[in-house]
């Protein structure tokens, strides 16, 4: 029998189950590119990943890590904000993946604020596709988690449950806050 999969793991496997090769994403939060690769390997050639960050050498790091593994023609990193994807994206986003907290080996004053990432997710959801999903992967260790967290709770269980599906994936006996997961499907599609 396998173990429940961690935060990140879980993470995967539900954008492993929507998004598919021609789809179109968002790496909301690129850090060190591994999760911009997922969702290009998952996206294929035919697909599009739109990846942000804020950090430089983040989206340096992430532009070396595609084109070694020849996916960067499928991505376009941008150096801003996640709140502000709104500014880039029109309409028709599959997906929109969030990794919170900092970077790792970097600054970890750094961080994901509930302010700027409340403000990405009600941006998203105004982007997505009838079926799409927003993922959010959130840690609660470092300085802000706990409040960005909370927030972001309370914003998803304001959603109508009618027209989005909301999922919150976590361990409840495990020391040092492990990642949770926050998943929002708008329930719009040809099945109802």
């Amino acid at each position: 029998m396998a173990d429940l999969k961690q935060g990140v793991e879980f993470s995967h496997s539900l954008l492993e189950e929507h998004i598919c090769k021609g789809t179109k994403v968002v790496d909301a939060t690129v850090g060190n590119g591994y999760d911009t690769e997922f969702l290009a390997q998952l996206v294929t050639k035919t697909g599009f990943v739109w990846g942000f960050d804020v950090q430089p050498e983040a989206l340096q790091e992430a532009e070396k890590r595609l084109d070694e593994v020849d996916l960067i023609g499928q991505v376009k990193l941008i150096a801003d904000g996640h709140q502000n994807l709104g500014q880039y994206i029109d309409k028709g986003i599959d997906g929109i993946l969030f990794n919170l907290g900092y970077l790792p080996g970097s600054d970890k004053e750094i961080i994901t604020t509930a302010e700027t990432t409340l403000k990405a997710v009600q941006n998203g959801i105004e982007l997505l596709k009838d079926g799409g999903i927003i993922i959010l992967v959130m840690y609660l260790g470092h300085q802000g988690g706990q409040l960005e967290q909370k927030r972001l709770l309370e914003y998803a269980r304001s959603l109508d449950a009618k027209e989005y599906n909301v999922l919150h994936y976590r361990f409840v006996n495990q020391d040092k806050d492990p990642p949770q997961v926050l998943a929002i499907k708008n329930r719009r599609n040809k099945n109802g």
